[in-house]
């Protein structure tokens, strides 16, 4: 699918929302933008759902640890049919799976016969999901809008996600509190979201691949893969130190629920609240960055970004209320959405087309990582306290970003003592 066609028919680059000039891009957006919807809900709903069945932050960590073990095995797998398959399809069938895990859920919400393994199951379902979603749509954007709109457009998909955070989990807290909808029937208007999202899939353009599939085992693809990443030192950094940024810094997000509601002693609504103070340091930062993420300091930005999150995530645990945490919670929405925009861009621009899908899904494990996390993070909470257990979270993503500048700094040294030699 070359991006001149007619769906990728564009202005030139330059503004904060140029690449949404791609018309098949814009679809693609918009589809985004209706599944990130449905997911910022479940994403709260399961939070205060398992709460509310068992009252233990280890329950909370098992939750996101079946999402997580699903997407360690699925990503790698979606990666591998990104690379393969026309992107749309991949697109469809996970679309597809996240509907109906929204729909089950609302329905045994609603006619009381939830048990806490059913959560267990739609973790399970909504990891499988995206092990194969988030490399095609990273995939599919990269085709449609070309390499120098590529930061613009990754940007933008942040923002989608993001953006929905503002108001999709205090929209959830919202319904879930009120008696005629409840928990049930805000998963079931987070189903229809997943329904739009479906709808505005069929509109985009095939996301056709661009070479002749390799006929290989898809175990083969996945080692090609690694070894592909393994062979380029600056993309293999990159790699490792996102890997331990989100898989430790991100899991404040599992306890947000046993944070304002035992910590703070505040209700459900407050959840969504906290979680929306995240999105909306991330939106006013994705519209900052949007012009800089093709631009030559992105590297530098990623890093401050990581920084400014990690510190963030520290001072997260020692909150003395909730409304200073709402702050804190903002600034890590800005730091996150930074790493997470430009760290993307660049393992994209680091990469050739024909294996963007599979690095893509090399650092969607982080995300897996995140959730197998999660377990050990919330036993460690019961031991040790939540705060405490947030704290550490944030010293081990800080001392990443510390880490990938050393390493950077001395290949740099590296390169220029071999070319001192050469001379």
């Amino acid at each position: 699918m070359s991006p001149a066609s007619d769906h990728g028919r564009r202005t030139p680059a330059g503004g904060a929302f140029s690449s949404l000039a791609v018309i098949g891009y814009r679809r693609l957006w918009f589809a985004g933008t209706f599944a990130f919807l449905s997911v910022q809900m479940q994403f709260l709903l399961r939070g205060v759902l398992a709460w509310d069945l068992t009252e233990r932050e280890g329950a909370l960590g098992l939750v996101y640890l079946c999402f997580g073990v699903t997407m360690l095995v699925a990503t790698p797998l979606g990666g591998v049919a990104s690379d393969r398959l026309p992107n749309r399809r991949v697109l469809l069938v996970s679309q597809s799976v996240l509907l109906a895990g929204a729909l089950g859920m609302g329905i045994v919400v609603v006619t009381d016969v939830v048990q806490f393994w059913m959560l267990l199951v739609a973790s399970v379902a909504q990891g499988l999901a995206f092990g194969f979603y988030g490399p095609a749509r990273v995939a599919f954007a990269a085709k449609l809008v070309g390499p120098d709109q590529l930061g613009n457009a990754i940007t933008l998909s942040m923002l989608s996600l993001n953006g929905t955070r503002v108001f999709a989990p205090a929209f959830a807290g919202m319904l879930a509190g009120i008696a005629f909808f409840g928990i049930g029937g805000a998963y079931l208007v987070s189903a229809v979201f997943s329904a739009g999202a479906f709808v505005q899939l069929l509109r985009c353009p095939d996301g056709a691949v661009t070479q002749q599939a390799s006929g290989r085992h898809p175990f083969t693809d996945i080692a090609d893969g690694v070894r592909y990443v393994a062979a380029f030192p600056a993309l293999r950094r990159l790699l490792v130190s996102s890997f331990f940024v989100i898989m430790f810094g991100f899991n404040y997000v599992a306890f947000i629920p046993a944070l304002v509601k035992d910590t703070f002693g505040l209700t459900d609504g407050y959840v969504g609240v906290l979680m929306s103070a995240s999105a909306l340091g991330a939106v006013i930062v994705a519209l900052s960055i949007a012009r800089h993420a093709d631009g030559p300091r992105a590297m530098q930005l990623m890093v401050a970004s990581g920084a400014v999150f990690g510190v963030a995530v520290i001072a997260l645990g020692a909150a003395p209320t909730f409304w200073t945490a709402f702050l804190v919670v903002g600034v890590i929405g800005a730091g996150a959405t930074g790493y997470q925009s430009l760290s993307n861009t660049l393992a994209l621009s680091l990469s050739d087309e024909g294996h963007r899908g599979r690095v893509q899904s090399l650092l969607m494990l982080s995300f897996a990582g995140f959730g197998i996390a999660a377990l050990p993070l919330g036993l460690l909470a019961e031991v040790i306290g939540l705060r405490l257990a947030i704290g550490l979270m944030g010293v081990v993503a800080t001392c990443a970003c510390a880490a990938f500048v050393v390493a950077e700094r001395a290949a740099d040294d590296s390169a220029d003592a071999d070319v001192a030699i050469s001379r």
